[in-house]
């Protein structure tokens, strides 16, 4: 059996049964961390080994074995709280001092048996889709290490996919559980917004970007993870209802689903990613998809414009405080930088005029959503690119004005809270992998994970793990 390559679900399984005990792997997952880790940068701030063999230890002894995450090593994103481990978001701006305490939905995973064996790492403040910072430094991509992760959850997305762990949280406000699962060839999933709910701590009523989620090498282990991640927090107001993910995915099948297809929705495209993706689309009708190639829907111009001053606001908000205080602003990126005095620069009818825009594009969606079970995109504009970059200058001739524009792709569903997976679709010419979202309505999860599923049964490309 080879235990790192099976499914968290499977893993599980083994585990309650006594088939394999926690320790055993626990030692598997250190040694293959201690093997590959170096080369990769994907977990950072790792436990000491005989603590970690502790714990499972402690987990084999103890008579539940319920838990759904039962005996499974875990490495959480260094964005959110895991306590006993420091929280550096990237940041030397932060001391390297433990957490206190877990975030909720970490709090969720620990109590569904996970050990947490350190972090995973993500760019400063998980501010732009590659993953480098100046406290971990760069996370190389798991099938080329001279090549970008993505992110922000790249680090996650390179431990999946180099079996360091079975599963892994992220967190998406601009791609974030996209980009890097199909540039590592897992899957990751931004879930409806509301399902896995952020930390109570200031504005819970008017930011709705960005949303913790899973990521996995197959749709069950997504929705294993995200049943365990999601149920309302009664301290904050948009809180959905916890659901039995892995249950309910089986009750939608695929075939026979009307899928739109969006191209490139006029943004520039590295050659050979709307190629992989019109195959990836051919695969699709083999399964009985009906797939219909639309016009773009809405002005991305606009969603351009209301995307900025959102993440503008949303930013500054966030680390305003680290700006105003002349000991970090020094620290901060020039990105972070300039999302924080842009922000400044907002009046009320700015903000007021983005949400708007976000409005209109929600009913048009709604609209498009009556015809369609879902809609297709590529997952990023770009192949995984150097990784000695801070992002790309320009796609197919066309300069890139900003730190983030080169994945403009990944704002439509970001926008307005729509649920999104990130499905494996190859390899490019270059060995490279690549994905595409698959988009549905509000509230639709588990009828994407079900289409996932399918597609994963049929074209298992995450079960072709790295060479090395």
């Amino acid at each position: 059996m080879d235990i790192l390559n099976l499914d968290t679900v499977d893993l599980v399984a083994e585990i309650r049964s006594e088939t394999i005990s926690a320790t055993q792997v626990m030692q598997l997952t250190l040694d293959r961390v201690a093997a590959v880790n170096p080369a990769h940068g994907a977990i950072v701030s790792m436990a000491d080994p005989e603590t970690c063999l502790s714990a499972a230890r402690a987990m084999d002894a103890q008579a539940d074995k319920s838990g759904a995450l039962f005996g499974l090593p875990l490495a959480v994103k260094d964005l959110s709280n895991a306590q006993g481990f420091p929280t550096s978001m990237g940041s030397p701006a932060f001391p390297q001092t433990p957490a206190a305490r877990d975030d909720l939905f970490v709090a969720r995973m620990r109590a569904a048996g996970a050990v947490v064996i350190g972090k995973t790492n993500t760019p400063e403040f998980g501010l732009g889709s590659h993953t480098f910072n100046p406290v971990h430094g760069t996370t190389a991509n798991a099938y080329d290490p001279t090549r970008s992760a993505g992110g922000s959850s790249g680090g996650a997305a390179v431990a999946l996919a180099t079996r360091m762990v079975a599963i892994a949280d992220g967190s998406d406000m601009m791609g974030s559980l996209r980009n890097p699962a199909g540039w590592n060839n897992v899957y990751g999933m931004r879930p409806t917004w509301g399902l896995v709910p952020s930390e109570p701590l200031g504005d819970t009523f008017g930011q709705q970007l960005a949303t913790n989620g899973p990521m996995a090498r197959s749709p069950r282990d997504l929705a294993l993870l995200l049943g365990v991640q999601s149920g309302p927090d009664p301290r904050q107001p948009h809180g959905l209802p916890a659901q039995d993910f892995l249950t309910q995915m089986q009750a939608h099948r695929v075939k026979g689903a009307r899928i739109g297809y969006l191209g490139s929705w006029g943004l520039p495209m590295d050659a050979g990613i709307l190629d992989i993706t019109n195959n990836a689309l051919r695969d699709m009708e083999r399964l009985g998809v009906q797939v219909d190639v639309i016009d773009a829907p809405f002005d991305m111009g606009a969603l351009w414009q209301s995307w900025t001053t959102l993440r503008h606001w949303a930013v500054c908000a966030g680390l305003f405080a680290l700006y105003d205080n002349a000991k970090t602003r020094d620290m901060l990126k020039p990105a972070a930088v300039w999302e924080i005095e842009n922000g400044l620069q907002l009046s009320a009818m700015d903000i007021h005029r983005a949400s708007v825009i976000r409005s209109q594009w929600y009913a048009r969606a709604a609209e498009l959503f009556a015809r369609y079970d879902a809609l297709i995109l590529p997952s990023a504009q770009v192949w995984p690119f150097d990784k000695t970059w801070v992002h790309p200058e320009t796609i197919d001739g066309v300069a890139m004005d900003t730190y983030h524009r080169w994945m403009q792709i990944v704002i439509p569903a970001g926008l307005i809270g729509l649920p999104v997976v990130n499905l494996p679709i190859g390899f490019g010419a270059t060995g490279l992998p690549a994905g595409v979202q698959m988009i549905g309505p509000k509230g639709s999860d588990a009828r994407l994970l079900g289409y996932a599923q399918d597609w994963h049964m049929a074209y298992p490309y995450s079960q072709t793990a790295p060479a090395h």
